[in-house]
């Protein structure tokens, strides 16, 4: 296929798509021909407004010349003298004309004047007192020939449009170059981008060489690189997690499966290994049940909301049921303060029940796990405190990622415990539009989430 072929195809491929420095270059040819056109415009209306000035001038001064030869014209005998003095004055002055009502006839000044034949005039009728006539009023018609004036102006006219299409020209011309020149940055940004793969995620655009107007999305870029990268490492390191989690219970399943379909079992063995096998698959029920729930919620579902008038009594409520796993661990817990919520309230029990089945896994026996209620901000504020181990800064933040958990090997993991719980409740927040939060200083550590308050209506 021919170079002109494949532009033509992508052109084809891409009709929507506009050329920026193209569209840049005509609308400043098109802005420069206005603004030329512009001032062309404005050049020759002052010169038309100069010319008429001067013309109008010139009538003005001839007339008050004729008026005064007129005037000394005191009786018959001087009209002759009259005729001289306007054949000297208009001698060589073909461009005027000066008409004169004697003895009831027109006379012309001077001969060979202009006539009426003329493309361009400018005339002015205006009477003379002549005592010596008989109606004692003498009629003159003066009249300027501008034809000259009217050719300069129409070449005026021409050479102003050819130079604001020449000009037009020049400034469409240097402004594509500047333009081209002005995109550059963007062609080095566009390679710079094309040379990142997954492979070199770690990499960032380069914007020190850049404009100051580019800086923005330089460092807009950036970030959602760096967000990409994030979360490409954790998807990477989920679908690793979620085949260690997977594998450990098949490999269990097949195992026990296997032992049981070799020699012959009694009817108590075959029912034991039927048990162990139904634990391990509901293991893994709840496994991809969770997996579900999180995907749900990374395509975007939000909440049921309804309004849920006091935490404190849902907070029991979740309290009473893990009683006997707090009592196991020599734990006993407590509900400060009360609040209420616009939220799902299966979900809320649901976030509450991990925060607290976390804070029992690692409180210290003895101590008291507290469900913490409060309004700061505009939010409310749900959190489970408990007294441990702290956990280290640089881990703070990676708590409520996918299957993380900071001490417990994943070989040893304790039953049920897949590193989720913390996951859900950073989900569960996100879907009633509140966000989740950790502290944790000295032997004190408080895990929740925000919420939105319930609005109070009056009826």
């Amino acid at each position: 296929m021919h170079r002109n072929d494949k532009t033509r195809q992508k052109k084809r491929e891409r009709p929507g798509v506009k050329s920026l420095r193209r569209w840049l270059t005509q609308w400043l040819a098109a802005l420069a021909f206005l603004g030329l056109g512009v001032v062309c415009s404005v050049i020759y209306f002052a010169t038309t407004m100069s010319f008429v000035e001067r013309q109008n001038t010139t009538l003005w001064q001839y007339k008050k010349i004729i008026q005064h030869l007129i005037e000394e014209v005191a009786t018959q005998g001087d009209i002759e003298t009259l005729r001289h003095k306007l054949d000297d004055f208009f001698f060589g002055r073909f461009d005027l004309r000066l008409e004169l009502a004697l003895h009831g006839e027109r006379t012309t000044f001077p001969k060979g004047a202009i006539t009426e034949r003329s493309e361009q005039l400018r005339s002015v009728d205006f009477q003379v007192p002549a005592r010596w006539l008989s109606d004692g009023v003498m009629h003159v018609t003066l009249a300027l020939d501008t034809s000259a004036d009217a050719t300069m102006l129409t070449r005026l006219a021409w050479t102003l449009f050819a130079s604001a299409l020449g000009g037009t020209l020049l400034v469409s011309y240097c402004g594509a170059r500047l333009v081209r020149h002005s995109l550059e940055p963007v062609n080095e940004l566009a390679a710079q981008a094309k040379q990142l793969v997954p492979e070199r995620l770690s990499e960032r655009l380069d914007g020190q060489t850049q404009a100051e107007e580019f800086q923005p999305l330089i460092m807009q870029f950036n970030a959602v690189l760096e967000r990409l990268e994030r979360a490409y490492v954790q998807l990477e390191a989920f679908n690793a997690d979620v085949a260690h989690e997977l594998r450990t219970p098949l490999a269990t399943l097949i195992g026990q499966t296997e032992l049981a379909l070799t020699g012959t079992r009694s009817s108590e063995d075959l029912l034991d290994f039927l048990g162990s096998n139904l634990e391990e698959l509901q293991r893994l029920s709840g496994l991809i049940n969770d997996m579900l729930f999180l995907a749900q919620v990374d395509r975007g579902i939000s909440a049921r909301a309804e309004i849920v008038n006091s935490i404190a009594d849902l907070a029991s409520e979740v309290l009473e049921y893990h009683e006997a796993a707090l009592a196991e661990n020599g734990l006993r817990g407590a509900v400060l303060g009360d609040a209420s919520v616009a939220a799902d309230r299966a979900l809320l029990r649901r976030a509450l029940s991990n925060l607290l089945s976390n804070a029992a896994r690692y409180g210290y026996a003895g101590t008291c796990v507290t469900v913490r209620i409060g309004v700061e901000s505009g939010k409310v504020l749900l959190s489970v405190e408990n007294v441990g181990e702290a956990i280290p800064p640089e881990e703070i933040d990676r708590i409520f990622d996918r299957f993380y958990r900071h001490d417990v090997s994943r070989v040893h993991r304790q039953e049920n415990n897949f590193g989720l719980g913390l996951s859900i409740v950073a989900a569960i927040a996100r879907m009633h539009g509140g966000s989740v939060f950790a502290h944790s200083d000295s032997e004190i550590t408080s895990v929740g989430l925000s919420l939105v308050p319930a609005r109070r209506t009056c009826i």
